[in-house]
């Protein structure tokens, strides 16, 4: 037999109408069963769905850099570097800060599970 003829046997009302008759033709119970098979189904579909959300893609902050002369002097060098040095200390007090600030909040969190017994 042929492919085409055996597709050519298959319609979305005949399959319809196969389904309709098996349905009629059941007790309640398996009613039932078979409505509690679908939304089983359909929770785990969704449960799947849902939990396979994607997060944004990190984006990294771009840092620019400075173009310099070729010509400059050691003591320009030297200036440029005591200048940057105070960024980067703010900078790095900063992060010292919000690093501090997330240990406490686990600390808390560790605190509240001990004290649970957990």
């Amino acid at each position: 037999m042929s492919m085409t003829g055996f597709f050519a046997r298959m319609s979305p009302f005949r399959a319809w109408r196969d389904l309709r008759d098996h349905v009629v033709g059941r007790g309640p119970q398996e009613l039932w069963f078979l409505a509690a098979a679908i939304a089983i189904t359909a929770f785990l579909i969704f449960a799947f769905v849902k939990d396979s959300h994607f997060e944004k893609v990190y984006r990294p902050q771009i840092t620019y850099v400075k173009q310099w002369k070729l010509d400059r002097t050691d003591a320009e060098i030297v200036a440029q570097q005591k200048i940057d040095q105070v960024q980067r200390d703010r900078d790095e007090a900063q992060l010292k800060k919000q690093q501090d600030a997330v240990r406490a909040q686990f600390k808390k969190l560790d605190d509240q599970l001990s004290s649970m017994g957990l």
